[in-house]
């Protein structure tokens, strides 16, 4: 049986109207409602006219926020020989080879954020797809994870890099910040990410793109926000 909301979750619901936000509006109003003790993270969600069932129509990316997430992601890399000296001065918080790589089979250890390895690695992590695959931390040369510039790679990921895929429903969710940055910071995240995920809109995808989205922290309702203007840019832009 549903659990029913909280009276400071109805009370925070009572305030967001009916209609959809520009997020000028919907962050200082996410913000206004918030009610837990804690510095929640706050996320966008895209539901897209697309079907992932398609390989042709799979909406995956990676995109830097400009203002990072408030938080020091955990980086692994998977290497051999200089890369793993580079890798460890670029700050990646565990290094190795195949001794890695048995650690997580050995032990399912994912105490990590992120994945990197090498083209050459990827033999013997190509191994690990049951323990990071479902945690969607496989290493992939579409995002970046795939690498002989790993020194780059782990900047990216520190410096508040998101890697955003649509799941099986047609839905895009990806994290834009802590509730705590100030309302200009989060515009920027969030505006990034939508823009990112305009730009991924795949030929074959018919129909309207963006069907909604919805910014919304931890704990937090709903606010529906309008994409529109965005999306009209990004139109413009490509044309």
């Amino acid at each position: 049986m549903a659990r029913k909301p909280g009276k400071k979750y109805q009370a925070a619901l009572k305030q967001v109207e009916a209609k959809e936000y520009s997020l000028d509006q919907a962050v200082p109003l996410l913000q206004k409602i918030k009610f837990a003790k804690f510095d929640e993270t706050v996320e966008v969600h895209m539901r897209l006219g697309v079907d992932p069932k398609h390989a042709d129509q799979m909406v995956r990316g990676t995109v830097v926020m400009p203002n990072g997430l408030g938080k020091s992601k955990k980086v692994l890399v998977i290497a051999s020989g200089d890369k793993l000296r580079e890798a460890t001065e670029a700050g990646a918080d565990f290094v190795g080879g195949d001794d890695m790589v048995n650690k997580i089979q050995s032990e399912g250890w994912t105490d990590y954020d992120a994945v990197i390895a090498t083209p050459d690695m990827m033999r013997s992590v190509g191994k690990l797809g049951k323990v990071l695959g479902p945690r969607g931390l496989m290493p992939n040369p579409k995002t970046g994870t795939v690498t002989t510039d790993v020194a780059k790679a782990v900047q990216e990921v520190k410096a508040g890099k998101v890697e955003f895929r649509v799941d099986k429903t047609g839905i895009i969710h990806a994290p834009v910040g802590k509730l705590s940055f100030t309302p200009v910071k989060l515009i920027e995240n969030a505006t990034s990410l939508i823009t990112a995920v305009i730009k991924a809109k795949p030929s074959v995808a018919k129909g309207k793109y963006v069907k909604s989205a919805t910014l919304c922290s931890t704990m937090s309702p709903g606010i529906p926000i309008d994409v529109a203007d965005m999306t009209a840019k990004e139109a413009a832009a490509n044309a």
